[in-house]
């Protein structure tokens, strides 16, 4: 497959980032069972594949003539390639089988394909298997073999064969178990091919494989691993039958795992560190757990998700937010006891605030209500009823409103809204009085309702004759 452009390393989660957890870190913890002591040799015997490797005498009991399981993960920058061996097929036709785990105690996300170097010879049968919870189960990744119908009974496949909607199936490859005559050292698990199936061949597409990975679970987990295991079945043989007179020629011998991946934090971090030789996350948007994986202490006033790439290229944080009993009254001022948490302004609302009250804190009143100065923040009566404003309550007849308390009225009027005579007070409006003497009776009336009950009575009184 082509290598990829590194443009895709500009996103803030990219998947072509990676680290190499190697053996010689703290980072990774590799068991062989059985325990394989390396035996010395019969005289004579020719090994496969590296000149290098033991034709006179191995033994794990000996540093100098060892070839433990840390040598799979060393740098391989010299020659010849250091390795680790297994003993012989010394109790052939009992099967030669060696579990190889390697595991993490973390969960982590693979960016990039897994590669196993053989010294010799790629095996006959393997399988390559995951874990998801720490090694208490496995399934299998995927089969390799020389023939797959007689060892797995699985028609042979290769990434090729898949697409879209099938790349998460498990198949079995003879592409790299062609027997130790082959110059290839090499097995892939090929992780990148499977990327391309949503990115396009040269991954220049992240955001679609971007998308496919925020919305189906089953694709982030097939990419997610605890512990990974390589099931040795049978080693490299080459030829029909095993040659009995020299079972020494048959072994296993590793001299390189690659394995690239990055921890999984859920979107939540984006460092991961040691804690008591552990990998952990360092969690952010409020969440704890070694990925992330909950909303911290107060922080649960919705249930936790994880961060989402979408949408491209910021993504979205999905953070934790307070919960209501961390806030206590909310500084409402007793005119509420809930709340809300607005994510986007990162701040605490006050909800249904009562007593007439409004605002973030209940602190400002609400329409048609004014502040009572003689009241404290926390006092029912904080907000009163206007007895006139701007807006619905107009002072009439030319009068203004003075500070939402009362109407400051023209000499000839008086009243709440200034909408009575004055003279109407003295019984004094008659025809000579100067004070509006022609409006009486009806009109008089009309022209001095609000306009809102206005409107009513002219929608529903009997003709008035003008």
């Amino acid at each position: 497959m082509p290598k990829a452009p590194d443009q895709c390393k500009a996103m803030k989660f990219s998947p072509c980032f990676g680290m190499r957890f190697g053996g010689s870190q703290l980072d990774i913890n590799v068991a062989i069972h059985p325990e394989l002591a390396v035996l010395p040799s019969p005289s004579g015997s020719v090994p496969v594949g590296n000149p290098y490797m033991c034709n006179n005498e191995c033994d794990a009991s000996t540093p100098e003539l060892a070839h433990p399981p840390e040598l799979m993960f060393d740098f391989e920058g010299r020659h010849p390639s250091t390795f680790w061996q297994s003993a012989t097929w010394k109790d052939y036709p009992k099967p030669l089988q060696v579990n190889i785990t390697l595991s993490w105690s973390k969960t982590i996300e693979l960016t990039d394909n897994i590669v196993i170097t053989f010294e010799s010879g790629r095996p006959d049968q393997m399988i390559l298997e995951k874990s998801l919870d720490y090694g208490r189960t496995w399934q299998p990744y995927q089969y390799y073999a020389t023939d797959c119908l007689d060892a797995f009974h699985m028609d042979p496949k290769s990434v090729k064969d898949l697409s879209q909607h099938t790349v998460l199936e498990i198949i079995c490859t003879e592409e790299y178990s062609t027997g130790y005559m082959t110059n290839s050292k090499i097995i892939h698990f090929e992780i990148k091919d499977r990327f391309a199936f949503f990115a396009g061949p040269w991954l220049r597409n992240m955001a679609s494989l971007y998308g496919q990975l925020d919305t189906t679970k089953k694709l982030r987990d097939f990419f997610t691993v605890t512990d990974l295991r390589i099931r040795l079945l049978r080693p490299a043989v080459g030829e029909v039958f095993v040659d009995e007179l020299h079972l020494a020629r048959y072994f296993y011998a590793i001299s390189d795992i690659k394995v690239h991946g990055r921890c999984k934090c859920n979107l939540h971090a984006t460092v991961c560190v040691y804690d008591n030789s552990k990998l952990t996350c360092e969690c952010e948007h409020n969440t704890t757990g070694p990925d992330c994986g909950k909303c911290k202490k107060n922080y649960q006033g919705r249930p936790w998700s994880p961060g989402s790439y979408l949408p491209i290229p910021k993504g979205t944080a999905n953070t934790c937010i307070p919960s209501i009993s961390s806030i206590g009254n909310c500084e409402c001022f007793g005119h509420s006891n809930r709340c809300s948490y607005i994510d986007l302004l990162n701040t605490v609302i006050c909800v249904s605030c009562k007593h007439n009250t409004r605002g973030q804190h209940c602190e400002l009143c609400r329409l048609g209500y004014f502040r009572n100065a003689s009241a404290q923040l926390d006092d029912e009566n904080v907000c009163i009823a206007n007895v006139c404003d701007n807006e619905l309550l107009h002072c009439q007849n030319g009068g203004t409103c003075h500070n939402n308390v009362r109407c400051l009225c023209p000499a000839a009027y008086t009243g709440i809204l200034c909408e009575k005579l004055r003279c109407e007070e003295a019984g004094s409006c008659g025809s000579d009085s100067g004070q509006g003497a022609s409006l009486q009776g009806p009109r008089a009336l009309l022209l001095l309702l609000p306009p809102l009950l206005l409107t009513a009575l002219l929608a529903t009184a009997s003709p008035l004759g003008f």
